[in-house]
């Protein structure tokens, strides 16, 4: 089944090949740091990645990991209470590349050079490439009741997802911006701890199904609420990078997948 970008995306709505509504897109996420497009895909396309999220849950890996904010080995130079090495905890499902079909709606939209081209001029990359292991480009996670994102920081510049799912209740996106300057090694912890314990009112984002989400995370704290009710949230993630020949690392791999390949 081939699938153009207009049986995909709203493009009425949503002109990604403009060159102007491509520069509007831009200056919104250099400015807020996140750019959310609601409705971006069309119901169509969102019931069949639902449906195939549906058929395709039973081979999701589960992890629940307690890890710091900066997702990082404990610093022995801080006590177990500092934000540096305080743990929160993490709980999700996850299937990969691999076991997502050829002919899948998201990966129709992955591979699309229209689509890579808008992202490209968003987020001010000359281009952007696919992962070189066979499982990291596209993930669908899956939060059934009570599983979360504790508060982290990215690793990487930018994320990129897609709402394919949402929860009855709970499963929150929410963020605080600019809190460390990653590149100047500035941490900022005593802000971080503030977060942690809920003395510093988060910003949340609403993303109803259909919903392309581009995020700076790398210096912005952000997590995911528990999710509550019997409906399972899925997010699918969109992840590229700005160089040729990459690899997700093996640790990280068995980490959040399981396995190697």
């Amino acid at each position: 089944m081939n699938q153009s970008l207009a049986d995909v995306v709203h493009l009425e709505q949503y002109p990604i090949q403009d060159d102007g509504f491509r520069a509007r897109c831009k200056r919104t996420l250099d400015q807020s740091g996140v750019l959310v497009m609601g409705g971006f895909l069309k119901p169509t396309a969102i019931a069949s990645i639902q449906s195939e999220g549906e058929e395709n849950q039973h081979l999701a890996y589960y992890t629940n990991n307690n890890h710091n904010i900066y997702l990082a080995p404990p610093a022995p130079e801080f006590p177990a209470g500092h934000p540096r090495n305080r743990e929160v905890s993490s709980s999700k499902g996850c299937i990969t590349t691999d076991q997502i079909s050829v002919e899948s709606t998201l990966r129709a939209l992955y591979d699309d050079p229209e689509f890579r081209e808008f992202l490209c001029s968003v987020l001010g990359e000359d281009e952007l490439y696919e992962y070189a292991d066979a499982m990291s480009s596209i993930n669908l996670h899956y939060a059934s009741e009570g599983q979360e994102l504790g508060w982290h920081f990215d690793n990487a510049s930018f994320a990129i997802t897609l709402m394919i799912q949402e929860p009855e209740n709970g499963g929150v996106f929410e963020y605080v911006k600019d809190v460390r300057d990653a590149d100047r090694g500035e941490m900022n912890y005593g802000h971080s701890g503030k977060i942690l314990e809920g003395e510093v009112p988060a910003q949340t984002l609403s993303m109803d199904a259909g919903a392309l989400v581009l995020f700076r995370g790398r210096n912005s704290m952000h997590r995911v609420t528990p999710v509550k009710g019997c409906r399972t949230r899925m997010l699918a993630v969109l992840a590229y990078n700005i160089e040729p020949g990459i690899s997700l690392s093996e640790s990280a791999r068995l980490t959040f997948y399981g396995r190697l390949g």
